[in-house]
């Protein structure tokens, strides 16, 4: 099992939608107990592999990879091959988690296409998992692509109001960043093989050949910017980042109680990972250069105020909920691209924590949606005195949310911050009004809708959360708390990844040495000593 478990816990899902294709469409609960079933199953075969992975957590390069390079389709040079690495592997967790807490509140809110809903969400679990498993470009970019079509129609069939403009929106945004992607990566592809005389789409030969373009006197710095802004659209879509943050308020907004989860939860770490998997260790004298830095910090910075701000002024829960993770996954680049070890795990931490608070924050809009049909604000009032157990669960995700010491959220913030700051002073000093206004956003939206008297008698006979609703936020609390309390077990799992990393873009960053057979090379100039390549290559790589 141990040698084949990424592809275990890659099809366990696809194996559930696959079984679904033969229940009668009548049969609903029927349905629902077996993509439960498989969506818990899902979660359970993943655990293994925190033991297996926590006895090597400090050995360098990808564990328990499977497969090989060109093994898939050889004339292109494509391979089935899995890897992962500390990034990955809590980002895979993390999927499997909210994966299962998806479906499992899902239970009463979806009655009509029940089969199609839960077969498409378990294909989309399937694309999910395929993105931060693989370690072949062609394949990345399958289960890169394939997660859009069952995104497009969870938002598009079970969706709202305007879900079809919610939906076309998030697919054309995303499909657009896609394209420049794919053309940069067959450049990257076709450039590989005049370096080495060998087709390949294997992400660990463009680590060692994709970082000499700035240098080749074919094509240089200016050529190295614009491949490495193509994957910077991409990425910053799918984050999003501000400017490209227009489609996120609407597809939340539309998108069902778990299509909003599962969107905020996991599909925009899809970005943030995109840049530290790729953009990153493709280019890291690109990232350095000090204009390109600088503007990925100012719009980093940009999205954590004005995200933050938007948040104050909505009227709809969902919405501010939306613009909170603009605000939050503005944190996140901002570690990125402090490019240091603090910076770094710092941001991949606060994507765990983003997933686990904003998406019980989307969970608890919904909660309160399905008894009253309406996310309107004004709508509430006093709601802690009819439904006590709701009110105080809602209330420690917000200070999770907010990063109240103690909780999840406090330990990612404090982290990037205190990268930030060893960076530029400057850069930090901008960037913590954003906490004080997420205090305030989500201080004043509890105020509103939890304290006081009921004065709306339609919220008078709200029930209380059922076993099953409680179930879907236990988890989340015990990692919200964990995270809080006692992350060193986090950073360990990061240590290796992030500090391989930092010294592929910046090989005299002090304090780290470079293991020999990393996952990543440990700089352009010392490519040639850690991975050899031929002569030409060589010759290339020096400036």
């Amino acid at each position: 099992m141990q040698s084949h478990i990424l592809s275990i816990i890659l099809f366990t899902p696809l194996v559930g939608a696959i079984l679904l294709m033969f229940v009668p469409k009548d049969n609903k609960d029927a349905i629902r107990w077996i993509a439960n079933l498989f969506a818990l199953g899902g979660l359970l075969v993943s655990l293994p592999l925190v033991p297996w992975f926590w006895a090597q957590r400090f050995e360098p390069g990808f564990k328990f990879m499977e497969g090989a390079p060109n093994n898939w389709i050889p004339s292109i040079g494509a391979g089935y091959v899995l890897g992962i690495d500390g990034i990955s592997f809590l980002l895979i967790m993390l999927t499997t988690l909210l994966g299962w807490v998806s479906i499992l509140s899902s239970w009463t809110a979806i009655e009509n296409r029940v089969k199609e809903y839960y077969i498409w969400f378990l294909i989309l679990q399937v694309g999910m998992l395929g993105v931060f498993m693989s370690l072949d470009f062609f394949l990345f970019f399958v289960f890169w692509e394939a997660m859009l079509v069952p995104m497009y129609l969870l938002i598009g069939i079970w969706g709202g109001p305007r879900k079809l403009y919610a939906a076309i929106k998030f697919f054309l945004y995303t499909l657009f960043g896609s394209v420049l992607m794919l053309l940069s990566v067959l450049f990257l592809y076709f450039y590989n093989f005049r370096q080495t005389g060998s087709y390949t789409f294997s992400i660990q030969a463009l680590y060692r050949t994709a970082p000499h373009i700035f240098h080749d006197p074919a094509y240089g710095s200016t050529f190295a910017i614009l491949l490495f802004l193509a994957f910077f659209l991409a990425f910053a879509i799918k984050v999003p980042m501000f400017p490209f943050h227009t489609w996120l308020p609407d597809a939340h907004v539309e998108a069902p109680t778990a299509g909003s989860v599962i969107l905020a939860g996991v599909l925009l770490k899809m970005g943030t990972y995109g840049f530290v998997r790729f953009a990153l260790p493709f280019f890291p004298d690109v990232v350095m250069h000090p204009k390109v830095r600088g503007w990925m910090i100012a719009l980093s910075i940009i999205g954590i105020i004005y995200g933050a701000l938007v948040s104050l002024m909505q009227k709809d829960m969902k919405k501010l909920v939306a613009y909170s993770s603009v605000s939050h996954l503005g944190f996140c680049t901002l570690g990125i691209f402090a490019l240091n070890p603090a910076g770094l795990s710092g941001s991949v931490l606060q994507q765990i924590n983003h997933g686990i608070s904003t998406g019980a924050l989307f969970l608890i809009v919904g909660i309160l949606y399905e008894r009253r049909h309406t996310r309107e604000i004004s709508e509430y009032g006093g709601i802690s005195n009819v439904m006590p157990l709701y009110a105080t669960i809602t209330m420690i995700m917000f200070l999770s949310s907010m990063g109240l010491p103690l909780l999840n959220g406090f330990v990612g913030e404090f982290t990037i911050l205190q990268g930030t700051f060893v960076e530029n002073w400057r850069w930090a000093a901008w960037a913590v009004p954003g906490v004080i206004l997420a205090a305030a956003y989500l201080l004043w939206l509890y105020q509103r809708v939890f304290f006081g008297t009921v004065t709306n008698p339609k919220n008078e006979k709200l029930h209380d959360l059922t076993p099953r609703e409680v179930l879907t936020f236990v988890p989340l609390l015990i990692m919200a708390f964990w995270i809080g309390l006692y992350p060193k077990p986090f950073f360990q799992i990061l240590q290796q990844p992030v500090n391989q990393l930092v010294l592929t873009v910046r090989p005299d960053y002090p304090g780290i040495s470079s293991p020999v057979n990393a996952s990543i090379p440990a700089a352009p100039a010392q490519a040639a000593a850690l991975h050899p390549v031929t002569a030409e290559t060589t010759k290339v790589a020096k400036p």
